[in-house]
């Protein structure tokens, strides 16, 4: 039996806005999710001129937090990554951050996710650039995740980061060993870049204190916050280099359209509590964990982003800027194999056939491909 997200929050939302209220953006998720492929949001539908079979087609809410929308979004963003990646080493890097900056972090979202990018990036880029790492100029794609398995708040980037850049005489330096940038060097680096421009914020009151972050508004508490946060080893995971274009594009899927938790975690659902499979990091196995509803809607709407929020961005000779020159440049010193794309020119019935196999146009009662649209066709109330 498969359950979805959508049922608990059909099932549970109303309680859990009785005890917790909302806000904007978490409505719009919720409403968006409980919408998702049914009447409310419209439909499409079409008869077979054969067998005069009629199909309908429930509209999908699009939302990026829906775990229902992610998956041709997530296809046809990676099929078109094919246009952007080099034949050479790649490297997978976390950045994290000590749990004590949690509260503020979620006081400040978007403020604090776009430092985390900003510090991350900083930190890759000007590695780079040091002739004792590789005197060139990088090129990565970041992307930011807010959860932990068991859908708690925990905020962090990964970069997928060209191992090799541009030099200023334009030749490709590539990295000599197996991995990128000692772990040590980019910890101090990063954690020295992150809150020297917390300190800043902090100054130029450009930070809000809510909840249990409330305390850090007096100066001395946010400094007691920052003694401890410069203490602490700030522990970043490079993780070894995967080779191949065709291997970054499929790893890259692995993260780029990700949400806090998917349908198929999903494996009982009543009163009583959600349960759903997590990851056991400890001892790299799979378990069970078990949420009261009411707190599986708040952890899961604690990883709604900010209106607008870019969440997947391109940096150095990979960014958006640089790319249409620098790719070219690449890719005539490295003479790699490249995947083509299978879905450029495409209509969004042949990509689904293409991706999937399922022929929309065919109808579920004969199987002739006679279908049309049907005008007589009303919403259901």
């Amino acid at each position: 039996m498969s359950y979805k997200i959508q049922e608990v929050f059909n099932r549970f939302y109303s309680s859990y806005t009785d005890k917790y209220g909302t806000n904007y953006e978490h409505a719009k998720v919720a409403k968006a999710i409980m919408s998702c492929k049914t009447n409310a949001l419209g439909a499409n539908a079409s008869i077979c001129t054969d067998c005069g079979g009629i199909q309908v087609y429930y509209n999908s809410c699009r939302n990026r937090h829906c775990p229902c929308c992610q998956a041709l979004v997530k296809e046809k963003w990676i099929d078109k990554q094919k246009e952007d990646v080099i034949d050479a080493p790649y490297f997978h890097v976390v950045f994290t951050v000590p749990s004590e900056l949690n509260p503020l972090i979620y006081s400040n979202k978007k403020t604090l996710y776009g430092l985390l990018y900003r510090a991350s990036a900083d930190t890759l880029l000007e590695l780079g650039l040091n002739p004792k790492h590789l005197g060139a100029k990088v090129g990565f794609l970041s992307i930011l995740h807010t959860w932990g398995s068991s859908l708690t708040f925990h905020p962090h980037i990964h970069s997928i980061v060209l191992g090799g850049g541009l030099t200023k005489e334009l030749k490709f330096a590539s990295k000599k060993e197996d991995f990128l940038f000692p772990v040590r060097v980019v910890s101090r680096l990063f954690r020295g870049k992150f809150l020297a421009n917390l300190k800043e914020l902090y100054k130029t009151k450009q930070l809000e204190f809510f909840g249990k972050a409330k305390k850090y508004e007096k100066r001395n508490e946010f400094e007691k916050l920052l003694t401890v946060l410069y203490k602490k080893e700030w522990i970043p995971h490079i993780k070894e280099t995967f080779k191949g274009a065709a291997n970054v594009i499929a790893y890259l899927g692995r993260y780029t359209h990700n949400i806090a938790i998917s349908n198929s975690r999903i494996q009982k659902i009543s009163k009583e509590g959600i349960t759903f499979k997590i990851k056991d990091y400890k001892s790299n196995q799979e378990k069970s964990m078990t949420l009261n509803p009411i707190e599986f809607i708040r952890r899961f709407l604690m990883h709604v982003l900010p209106k607008g929020f870019v969440k997947i961005r391109r940096y150095g000779i990979l960014s958006n800027k640089s790319k249409k020159i620098s790719l070219v440049i690449c890719r005539n010193i490295l003479k790699g194999i490249y995947p083509k794309s299978r879905l450029a020119g495409l209509k969004t019935v042949e990509i689904i056939k293409e991706l999937f196999g399922i022929d929309i146009l065919c109808c579920r009662h004969c199987g002739a491909r006679n279908l049309k649209p049907y005008p007589y066709f009303h919403k259901m109330e």
